[in-house]
């Protein structure tokens, strides 16, 4: 009997796990390891209406592994997602609006994250999902050759850019003062599978002329996340989705700056250096 049943929400990506309560997320030794292996396979798990609190919420994350503290909320491993003015993240939570892999400029990325809906918008805030396996799985045989030794630089101004084209010589001060990361177009995990580290961060290619290696980052983004690529879920208060952040590409959908949505957010620390 499987431990778990689960339901294909795309042909690229992405499964909702059935007949799951609170109660088993803490009490079922077998449920861990059972959804670890289907988030390996599918990319993204969702769990519609399981209304989880916080302090469940982590319990559960740390039973698939060690849990980031954030230290910005009364329970550190929770980070609340949120344009509200007085989130004092809510400027860089503007970011998440791009395509992005969470910690492109760490050494070693996060391993997934988790993700509750508390407040959602009645007109926007869809969440949208890619997978960077897919993505490499799709090229051809020459696409998969020429981007193998092809590097590219990760940097906190890359992203910003796009939501603020003509930063102040403040903001640019700010921004290069934070370190950049150099990372493999190409990544070669421990389980053999390879994938792309693409997104928002993703500055230039070393070594090659600026707009050629724009032009190769924009193209292989957009194939990626081509809408037969792509998962998107549209939000229902109480729904719980977590995705593997080492081959998942994700973003927000836009909505306003005076929404009233509230996502709360756990992170497994990561295992494996890109490489």
């Amino acid at each position: 009997m499987e431990v778990i049943a689960t339901k294909r929400l795309s042909e690229s990506l992405g499964a909702e796990v059935l007949d799951i309560d609170r109660d088993r997320l803490l009490s079922d030794d077998a449920l861990p390891g059972a959804c670890l292996e289907a988030l390996d396979v599918n990319g993204v798990l969702l769990f519609r209406g399981l209304h989880l609190d916080d302090a469940t919420q982590v319990a559960f994350c740390k039973r698939l592994g060690e849990v980031v503290s954030v230290a910005s909320h009364p329970i550190p491993e929770i980070t609340v997602i949120s344009l509200d003015p007085k989130n004092p993240l809510a400027d860089y939570f503007r970011g998440a609006f791009e395509w992005h892999l969470d910690g492109s400029m760490d050494d070693i990325p996060s391993k997934a994250s988790l993700l509750t809906a508390h407040v959602i918008d009645e007109e926007g805030g869809d969440t949208e999902f890619a997978s960077t396996y897919a993505a490499y799985e799709n090229l051809s045989e020459d696409d998969k050759q020429r981007c193998q030794s092809v590097r590219v630089v990760h940097t906190f101004e890359a992203s910003q850019r796009r939501m603020h084209p003509d930063p102040t010589p403040e903001q640019l001060a700010d921004w290069r003062a934070r370190p950049s990361k150099e990372h493999p177009l190409v990544w070669e995990h421990e389980t053999g599978r390879r994938s792309l580290v693409l997104g928002v961060t993703a500055s230039h290619v070393v070594g090659m002329d600026l707009e050629e290696g724009r032009d190769l980052l924009d193209d292989l983004l957009a194939r990626a996340t081509a809408p037969s690529q792509v998962f998107r879920h549209v939000w229902s208060v109480g729904d719980t989705v977590i995705w593997d952040n080492r081959g998942v590409l994700h973003r927000a959908c836009p909505y306003e700056a005076t929404s009233p949505r509230e996502m709360h957010r756990t992170t497994l620390v990561g295992e494996e250096a890109i490489k």
